[in-house]
């Protein structure tokens, strides 16, 4: 057990020593007085330095400050970065293209090609790009609930799916509730949401039985809460209760491709009707693309041709923009591969390792959870079955004092939850650092 003094403590010690090697950070915090809060978007406020760390530059799973302090990089941009900063390949393809034109509003040459390469990586044969996973989840939901005809989507308690309404509803003392961090939400997103925990396979079949519900949105794994393994059979129980009732399968792998080459759905089964894969899948340039079988694509395709021709609500004018689409083509030819998932997973092995047995040293009663190339320690003593059980499980002092000191040892990790991910450059010697710190840092709290 860490007492509340302790980590009070280490967290004041490591915010003063964060201000005496940083001070062009607190330099730039105060210049950059037209961003509101002094930053360009309000979600970088959530690190826990006294002001964020800001980047000169990135290559590989380094990051450099402006203050001169290099990172071992975790978070690798919260997965866009999953595969590395700036990989050659995608740096030559991305100049290349600027001299070309960026956004033309037609498609390109490349973009044969690429629609082969993600049919064959994820196992869907038809896809569409959109310019982030939020859209994509968006679109997914409209087009999901137009060729059903049914207006509920089902999600779980605790999941995140960006920037998409329909998915801010959890559960509250076993009811649900729309999500109180939902800015200007006016309409009771209740009545077309309906919400269980993950892994209960009774509450999930009693609501598929009802026959309204047109899609099930999931992460294979959840991630955005700490992160929820599947219990074993769920993910095919799942399936099996979508296909019994005319229920389409989401999967959104914008996180879960760390499983493995073509994600969690290829890697572990089962497949899903619908996917999304969104950030890593450009190396970091702004896109995402969403995945369906056959079936549905007629389905829509039919939908299509029964609607009034103009706005579908589904789309933007940058949607499958040039540059897109060459930053896809070039990451699923020379980057993304199995050999890269060989390195990452082999990594993330030896870091698991590392944690536990410092974590057994320390006398801690925490555990490691890993999904392939992502691992991620939580500081209670019994992996969490559902959302209900991670959020009860969180203590954000001590996760904040444990990611400050870590970063004043030149470890990054994403500043939401404690999550890891080990890229195909992420070296040997990174993973130990970060084992060394983590050991450190357990020291330091229990002293």
């Amino acid at each position: 057990m860490i007492s509340g003094s302790a980590i009070a403590r280490v967290a004041a010690r490591e915010a003063d020593r964060f201000r005496a090697v940083n001070p062009r950070a607190f330099t730039h915090q105060a210049a950059a007085t037209g961003w509101f809060q002094s930053v360009p978007f309000h979600w970088m406020k959530d690190w826990p330095s006294p002001v964020p760390v800001v980047a000169a530059s990135a290559n590989d799973a380094t990051l450099t400050s402006i203050d001169g302090q290099t990172y071992d990089d975790f978070c690798l941009g919260d997965t866009a970065s999953l595969f590395g900063h700036s990989p050659p390949a995608l740096a030559v393809a991305l100049a290349r293209q600027a001299g070309e034109g960026l956004s033309y509003m037609l498609p390109t040459g490349r973009g044969a090609a690429l629609s082969e390469r993600l049919a064959a990586m994820f196992g869907l044969p038809q896809w569409q790009v959109t310019t982030t996973a939020s859209e994509a989840n968006r679109a997914i939901i409209r087009w999901c609930r137009g060729i059903s005809g049914r207006r509920k989507i089902l999600t779980f308690n605790g999941a995140y799916h960006g920037a998409v309404d329909d998915a801010f509803v959890d559960l509250t003392g076993g009811t649900p509730a729309m999500r109180a961090s939902l800015i200007g939400q006016v309409h009771d997103l209740r009545d077309t949401t309906t919400v269980i925990e993950f892994n209960d396979e009774e509450a999930l079949a009693a609501a598929l039985r009802g026959g309204d519900i047109a899609c099930v949105l999931a992460e294979p794994v959840m991630t955005n809460v700490g992160m929820v393994r599947d219990a074993p059979g769920f993910l095919q129980t799942l399936r099996k209760l979508c296909d019994a009732t005319g229920t389409l399968l989401v999967f959104d792998e914008t996180h879960t491709i760390s499983s493995g080459y073509g994600g969690h759905g290829v890697t572990h089964g089962p497949t899903p009707d619908l996917m999304v894969v969104g950030k890593s899948i450009g190396g970091g340039v702004p896109c995402a693309v969403y995945g369906f079988s056959a079936g549905v694509a007629g389905r829509m395709a039919a939908l299509n041709a029964s609607r009034p021709s103009g706005h579908s609500g589904i789309g933007t004018t940058l949607s499958a923009n040039a540059l897109a689409i060459t930053a896809m083509d070039a990451m699923l030819t020379d980057v993304i591969t199995p050999a890269a998932y060989d390195h990452m997973r082999r990594g993330a092995a030896r870091l698991v390792a590392g944690l536990e047995a410092e974590i057994d040293n320390a006398g801690l009663d925490w555990h490691v959870t890993q999904a392939g190339a992502r691992a991620e320690f939580l500081t209670c003593p019994n992996p969490p079955r559902n959302g209900g059980e991670a959020k009860a499980a969180m203590h954000p002092e001590l996760e904040a004092a444990i990611h400050l000191f870590l970063a004043n040892r030149g470890i990054l990790l994403a500043p939401f939850h404690n999550m890891m991910l080990v890229s195909p450059v992420t070296s040997d010697d990174q993973i130990d650092r970060l084992v060394g710190a983590f050991a450190d840092c357990t020291r330091a709290l229990k002293e």
